[in-house]
């Protein structure tokens, strides 16, 4: 099976950015290679520059408290397990703490970093980190792994308090999900949402269907089409029917 994730808000968006970028950055960091460490600082960039948002850190933190009433409401509860519910509200209270304790902007003390900005500068060029380009950058690239790879940790660690944070809020939202089996005919699906607030959708696909969905939704309606996946045409709508589950994931109220 093959699962799609749909954000529904630009929050979620983020979010969802944020993860897959900490964890190309987290590969590349562990392989040894100057190339993969050269892969991992140009992903650095690409998460400092979608955690810059203003809001971004007041979000996460607010969010962070909103989930612990919500989670503390479920005290006593015989349907909940004490110590997992005492296990996730242990975990936003170091991620709400850890966020606190970066002041100032996220990131700024990688931006106030010369020579990290002139590489990011010259990155933003095809072709701009040659050696002739960056000979600083070159002599970094020709240095121990294991050296590379402590600077690498180090220029993180101010953006993995934000990690942690979104990690949390998005576990979250994965696992509060409803899970429906629908068939797309003809490859087209479309569903009145009534009013219906979810912040991700999730579209699960048998992977021998040759085919990808693309999603558009409001809190009014829902339409998917599935797309064949012909890499070298002109997109195509699947005039078969297609088989598929469907899971409405939002955060706990």
């Amino acid at each position: 099976m093959i699962d799609y994730e749909f954000p529904l808000n630009e929050k979620v968006r983020t979010m969802l950015r944020l993860e897959s970028l900490f964890a190309r950055m987290a590969y590349f960091t562990d392989l040894a290679q100057d190339m993969d460490h050269h892969a991992a600082l140009l992903t650095l960039f690409e998460i400092l520059e979608v955690a810059c948002r203003a809001d971004l850190k007041s979000e996460l933190l607010q969010e962070l408290e909103r989930q612990k009433r919500v989670l503390s409401s479920l005290h006593n509860n015989p349907d909940v397990v004490e110590d997992a519910l005492e296990a996730v509200l242990v975990d936003i209270d170091k991620a709400a703490a850890d966020l606190r304790s970066e002041t100032g902007k996220i990131g700024q003390s990688l931006r106030e970093n010369e020579w990290l900005m002139g590489i990011k500068q010259r990155a933003n060029m095809p072709g701009g980190t040659c050696e002739f380009d960056l000979p600083s950058y070159h002599y970094w690239l020709q240095q121990e792994a294991g050296l590379r790879r402590k600077n690498l940790q180090e220029w993180l660690a101010p953006l993995l308090p934000v990690y942690a944070g979104l990690k949390i809020i998005l576990r979250l939202i994965r696992e509060n999900c409803r899970s429906y089996h629908f068939t797309a005919y003809q490859g087209t699906f479309q569903q009145m949402q009534g009013g219906r607030v979810a912040q991700m959708l999730r579209v699960i696909l048998d992977s021998e269907l040759r085919c990808t969905p693309e999603v558009s939704a409001n809190k009014y309606a829902l339409n998917i089409r599935f797309i064949v996946a012909d890499f070298a045409a002109k997109t195509t709508l699947v005039e078969s029917d297609v088989p598929f589950e469907l899971c409405f994931c939002t955060l706990p109220t």
